[in-house]
């Protein structure tokens, strides 16, 4: 239904796609262009994640591999980093930098570092708000139940929320990573450390692109409900 709305497609449709279309793009460009570049530790990402660990008494913390591409992450239920295998298994600045960044979100979770507590806080109104805020919404307009459609921007409003939670988490995973790689040698020349930067700046803005995104579609829906509620008294 909303997808279809004109205003929707020109003011949150399109811009977020191109948005997030840019990000990915310059994601994956910085990722192939330094994953050719090999660190002079000969470190591979995997390697480089296991010497992070022991210098950083991550007790606990478990390395194991995972299917895709750029699928890396850090899953604090079960304490374990997960890598893909093309940064597993690579020697390059790109497979230690994002080995870094997600050991940054093990530092935090041991840290208890408060954006992150919050981000999984919010994690359960997230997964059910993506369903079921449109629902609401859809619902309060079409039987003329503005309570309704208000309370399913609400649950679009935890989605604005969240990525505003996640950008703190990942900017301060990669002011870690970048601390991290230097100061256990990992990375040692300049090149190697634009290479990093270059990286896990590219990966930021895909964040910065989703927070834009998640308050374009908030906003639409304010106006949208707003809007219908005036026509209405």
């Amino acid at each position: 239904m909303f997808y279809l709305d004109p205003t929707y497609l020109l003011c949150v449709g399109l811009p977020s796609l191109v948005l997030m279309g840019l990000a990915s793009w310059y994601v994956r460009s910085s990722f192939n262009k330094w994953s050719q570049i090999r660190a002079t530790s000969g470190l591979t990402g995997a390697q480089a994640a296991q010497r992070l660990i022991s210098t950083g008494n991550l007790y606990g913390v478990q390395v194991a591999g995972t299917q895709g591409q750029l699928s890396d992450h850090y899953d604090p239920r079960d304490k374990t980093l997960y890598l893909s295998g093309n940064v597993a298994n690579s020697p390059s600045v790109a497979s230690v930098a994002v080995a870094a960044h997600e050991l940054g979100h093990a530092m935090q979770d041991a840290d208890e570092y408060f954006p992150m507590r919050i981000r999984t806080f919010l994690v359960p109104m997230v997964n059910i708000g993506s369903n079921l805020g449109w629902i609401l919404i859809m619902a309060g307009l079409v039987f003329r139940l503005t309570g309704l459609a208000w309370l399913g921007v609400l649950f679009f409003a935890g989605g604005a929320l969240f990525a505003l939670a996640t950008l703190p988490v990942e900017l301060n995973a990669s002011s870690r990573a970048k601390d991290l790689l230097a100061q256990t040698g990992i990375i040692t020349t300049e090149e190697e450390r634009h290479g990093v930067n270059q990286v896990l700046n590219a990966a930021a803005l895909t964040y910065v692109a989703g927070l834009i995104t998640a308050v374009l579609q908030l906003l639409y829906y304010v106006l949208l409900v707003g809007g219908s509620g005036r026509r209405r008294s």
